[in-house]
């Protein structure tokens, strides 16, 4: 069920809307108009990863259960009108959050399924389990080594997606030109850097600083997160002021979610001088 809106969550938004966040040039929009839209669940969202792709849905990655707190009480971090960190930057708003990895065929099991590509031609034979994951993802990486990315639908070879109920083809791809996937923008992905948006709320190739989710660990070795992303992929799912997060893999999408749960919100900061490093990216 779904939390009162707190005093607090409406003095942030009139903050938006008198400052015309959200309104103005640039091509961004934003704000909290995301509180009002349906939940949308975790196994349907669906960035899409090919510049032409369509694949109606992928997952969210882990399978956890989205958090429930849109429309609770904002944290500090959530007000609006200035970047949280103190460097400067532009609030865009507060955006639904929710994450998407990259399914692996050695992590699945089950009856072996031909994997077609465009001209309907068998890529692999995989285990039912992959097929059923990179049909709602659009793409993953098969057990020899290379990774595959949506292609085509409607492709009358294929077999039918359980949880689209589409024909969908791929392509094969080199891993070491596309090791996690080919975004939107036909270029590689990086895990916890790309972010799936709305592209005509946030612009393809937009650096954005997400303050929730600087110095958050990534549940690895690696150092902490800085909070910088590129939107470099989008999806029929995503949609308005939602960004989806690419983590890699499903253990890196438990570990963000145990600390910025899906569906929480995170403030949108463009133009902050602490990510002017992924300008030219």
């Amino acid at each position: 069920m779904r939390r009162p809106l707190s005093i607090s969550f409406f003095l942030a938004v009139a903050s938006v809307a008198a400052s015309g966040i959200g309104c103005g040039g640039g091509g961004w929009g934003g704000g909290t108009s995301w509180v009002n839209q349906p939940l949308v669940p975790e196994e349907e969202r669906a960035p899409v990863q090919l510049g032409d792709r369509d694949p109606t849905t992928r997952s969210g990655g882990s399978g956890q259960p989205a958090a429930r707190t849109i429309g609770g009480t904002p944290t500090p971090k959530e007000a609006t009108g200035g970047d949280r960190s103190g460097g400067g930057g532009r609030v865009v708003g507060t955006f639904r959050n929710t994450y998407y990895d990259f399914p692996s065929e050695s992590d699945h099991v089950g009856a072996p399924v031909s994997l077609m590509n465009g001209k309907c031609q068998p890529i692999a034979k995989v285990p039912r389990g992959f097929y059923d994951a990179v049909c709602v993802q659009g793409s993953g990486s098969l057990a020899r080594g290379s990774t595959v990315s949506f292609a085509k639908r409607d492709c009358a070879c294929a077999e039918v997606c359980p949880r689209t109920n589409q024909r969908i083809c791929f392509e094969e791809l080199d891993k070491a030109s596309f090791p996690w996937g080919r975004g939107a923008a036909g270029t590689p992905i990086t895990p916890l850097r790309s972010v799936a948006a709305d592209t005509q709320v946030l612009p393809m190739g937009t650096v954005l600083y997400i303050p929730e989710l600087d110095g958050i660990t990534r549940g690895t070795s690696e150092g902490a997160i800085d909070g910088c992303f590129v939107v470099e992929d989008r999806g029929l799912k995503v949609q308005g002021e939602h960004v989806d997060i690419f983590t890699g893999h499903p253990a890196q999408t438990a570990a963000l979610n145990a600390q910025v749960p899906s569906n929480q919100g995170v403030t949108i900061v463009v133009d902050s001088p602490k990510c002017s490093h992924l300008a030219k990216r």
